[in-house]
């Protein structure tokens, strides 16, 4: 069965992904389901499944005091991914991330995975706690991506943490990464951070997808910047339809991108949520189109808040 990666390569017209999260601790897993029934006739290439640390939440507990509690509020991505696997066919590219996890967790989750048959990856190191203000690994745990790619690599040749040794896996492992096309917000410049993108290439990254942006000249800009670096890999556009008002100024600050003037004066205009949407499948329905007419063969999209917008954009252009 051929990998993600192979799948990427091959392309030779406009294909189709998206990502996808777990659902909330105590919430059905047919939302998932619901969101690749609304997105399956696009016939996706792969679905992403995200990986989630734990957070910090306060309980009321009486008289006005509250309990602090440290959970993870999405849990299963392993289950997710072999759930879809299973009932849909369709190929599953789990997140395997740094942040929240020890190397032996990571383990685990990988020899599961094996055991499932899933052996395609995204690997990153993942979001700082909401409780630290800068990323702290777990104890016994990665401090940045490289490091996990490194204990995958030796987990394909049938390296254990614990140094023994047995067979390598008959699949081995095939993954991923994430680029940034306006830096990574710990980078120190954008130098930097391809010289770091290209590492995890040169140590086995088959492909790149990156975060989200709703200005095509910074994806451009990036994939040449990349190219001049040395970096040959596929470069796969990630998209995401803005949903929300609030978005205009909450998406920027959470992942670090800008939004085009001519993009955020068309959303001041409107007055609801749902005129916000119209705008904002247009304008990335713009993106995919203009993408696609320059040669990007895959598109990425993210359909947090989101699917009815990305089944909106996908039906206006594949």
């Amino acid at each position: 069965m051929s990998t993600a990666a192979q799948l990427i390569r091959e392309l030779d017209q406009p294909g189709f992904s998206f990502e996808l999260l777990p659902p909330l601790k105590g919430n059905s897993i047919k939302r998932v389901y619901r969101t690749i029934d609304a997105l399956r006739e696009f016939n996706p290439l792969f679905i992403n499944i995200t990986s989630h640390r734990d957070e910090v939440v306060f309980r009321d507990v009486e008289k006005g005091l509250f309990e602090r509690k440290v959970t993870r509020k999405r849990p299963g991505t392993v289950a997710v991914a072999a759930s879809i696997q299973h009932l849909y066919g369709i190929k599953v590219v789990p997140h395997i991330i740094c942040s929240g996890f020890t190397r032996s967790e990571t383990e685990y989750a990988l020899i599961d995975l094996n055991f499932l048959g899933i052996h395609d990856l995204l690997l990153m190191r993942g979001d700082k706690s909401q409780r630290d203000r800068f990323f702290q690994p777990s104890e016994e745990g990665h401090a940045h991506a490289i490091d996990l790619i490194h204990q995958v690599n030796h987990l394909n040749k049938g390296v254990f943490l614990d140094e023994t040794q047995s067979e390598a896996f008959e699949t081995p492992f095939s993954y991923g990464v994430a680029g940034y096309p306006e830096k990574h917000e710990e980078a120190p410049n954008m130098e930097s951070d391809i010289y770091w993108l290209k590492q995890k290439v040169a140590a086995g990254a088959e492909y790149v997808v990156t975060q989200m942006f709703f200005d095509n000249d910074k994806y451009f800009e990036f994939v040449r910047k990349c190219r001049d670096a040395g970096i040959t890999v596929p470069i796969v556009p990630g998209l995401k339809p803005l949903t929300l008002l609030n978005q205009l100024t909450v998406l920027p600050k959470i992942f670090h991108v800008d939004m085009p003037e001519a993009f955020a004066a068309e959303l001041r205009k409107c007055k609801t949520d749902d005129a916000a949407a119209q705008v904002g499948a247009e304008w990335t329905t713009m993106q995919a189109k203009e993408l696609l007419a320059k040669g990007v063969h895959l598109i990425h999209f993210y359909t947090m808040m989101a699917t009815q917008s990305v089944k909106q954009v996908a039906a206006h252009i594949y």
